[in-house]
């Protein structure tokens, strides 16, 4: 039977109402243009026996399509009867899909599909509508996924609470011609289940030591400007920021950003901030999140009157180092909260608050957002080693703390090089930092109109 050039009446009425049943507008946009399929239903003598017929090359969805699905339903019964989440690559026949549904365990069954050609035909002769309306059942089309469905996929309910159970199941054998974009589709979602994972914090130490930093900053904090203050007087003042983070690219820079300085605000790290401070390039703002000691050392030097105007904006975990550093040289500072539970329950919402990422350069990045700049220029950005496994710019005050680093990562983390030539080393924070900050600048350019430019 040839569903590709002609379809009953019937065939149609119930294409349209799984179609109507579809809350993926794309997919279901896409479904709607298909008119012929390379795909010819074969149609055995059990109702259950439905296979397709790939014309283009002669194979078969399944080799027994009864056999492999009682094969499968005997499997999931067995091991996964209780999984409330369940992801499959290849939406088949269809037909599995409905006898898991059965079980109300089964909260989602996520498919994931390459040829949709696959769901047109299916979408002809069986009857999903109560499965998708209910969005038990949830199709997507691989070719149609970005950074931002990964990011919000994988941070959101009931995904995310039982991403350590998930793993990705071939519907048939079929499907392994699609081996590299099953490989690749498996990677984005292992590695953004992790980054959301990790976004909640990995040791409970850490998030100690921040509590017991916090209370003993407590006091500079309200002593000093909120930051509804800073917003109130400096939102919206300028159109271009550049914002300086101390990857080994950093030194090629200085010159060009030296000679530019006076034409867009300035925003560094702690670590350039003494880089900045050596080549007389001020900076306008200055920000350090992290909460050790050995970081608090960036602040370990008087650079007199080259501080005078630079508003040094710290989180309230810092080590109180930190601030005697910066009471010391008699320089400007805030101190900032973020969201978190602890911090909420001390209803001091007349300071402010705002979400600061993983990294400084992130701190950085939506500081510059709140400052409502149009244009964000990112340098010394390279999340990445340089050629002779350099990790930071010269000049950086603890390069030797990161002696060996690159030989221990070498091959383990390397991605596409800048501007797609070629490879290079990354780490795997780093590699998390990249993820964070493209899924960001996509955000922020969709959202508030903002242009990101990566000058590293």
């Amino acid at each position: 039977m040839g569903l590709m050039m002609t379809s009953t009446p019937t065939q149609k009425e119930l294409f349209n109402k799984n179609i109507e049943a579809l809350s993926n507008i794309l997919l279901k946009e896409s479904l709607k243009e298909i008119k012929s399929s390379k795909f010819e239903l074969i149609l055995g003598k059990d109702n259950l026996d439905i296979n397709l017929k790939d014309t283009s090359d002669n194979t078969f969805l399944y080799e027994n399509a009864i056999d492999e699905l009682n094969s499968m339903l005997n499997t999931y019964n067995d091991k996964y009867l209780l999984y409330p989440v369940l992801y499959f690559y290849g939406f088949g026949n269809g037909i599995l899909f409905k006898a898991l549904l059965q079980n109300k365990n089964h909260q989602h069954i996520v498919v994931f599909e390459k040829d949709i050609e696959i769901i047109w035909i299916m979408f002809h002769i069986l009857d999903f509508s109560n499965e998708l309306q209910s969005a038990r059942l949830m199709i997507l089309q691989t070719s149609s996924l970005d950074i931002e469905f990964f990011s919000n996929f994988c941070s959101s309910k009931p995904f995310f609470q039982f991403s350590r159970i998930y793993f990705l199941e071939l519907m048939s054998h079929y499907y392994e011609r699609f081996h590299e974009d099953i490989l690749g589709l498996n990677k984005k979602l292992a590695e953004n289940f992790k980054n959301s994972i990790v976004s909640y914090g990995n040791d409970p130490l850490d998030a100690l030591q921040g509590i017991e930093q916090f209370v003993y900053n407590l006091p500079q904090m309200i002593t000093h400007p909120s930051y509804k203050e800073l917003l109130s007087k400096r939102k919206g003042i300028s159109d271009t920021a550049i914002i300086v983070s101390t990857g080994p690219s950093l030194t090629k820079q200085l010159p060009l950003l030296k000679k530019y300085a006076s034409k867009a605000t300035i925003f560094c790290a702690d670590s350039s901030y003494p880089i900045l401070a050596k080549h007389g390039i001020k900076p306008d703002y200055v920000c350090m999140l992290e909460r050790d000691e050995i970081v608090a050392e960036c602040f370990n030097n008087d650079f007199g009157e080259f501080d005078k105007d630079i508003v040094f904006i710290v989180k309230p975990v810092t080590h109180p180092h930190t601030i005697k550093y910066l009471q010391k040289n008699n320089r400007a500072f805030i101190l900032v909260s973020t969201y978190a539970s602890f911090i909420q329950y001390l209803k001091l919402d007349y300071f402010g608050y705002f979400n600061m990422g993983f990294s400084v350069a992130h701190m950085n990045f939506l500081l510059t957002i709140h400052l409502k700049y149009k244009n964000i220029i990112l340098i010394g950005q390279d999340l990445a080693y340089a050629k002779d496994g350099q990790t930071h710019s010269q000049g950086f005050i603890h390069a030797n703390l990161h002696n060996g680093d690159y030989e221990r990562d070498l091959d383990k983390f390397s991605t596409t090089a800048y501007g797609g030539n070629g490879k290079v080393q990354s780490s795997e924070i780093w590699t998390l930092f990249r993820h964070n900050f493209e899924k960001d600048i996509v955000n922020i350019k969709m959202n508030y109109h903002i242009t990101t430019y990566n000058s590293t």
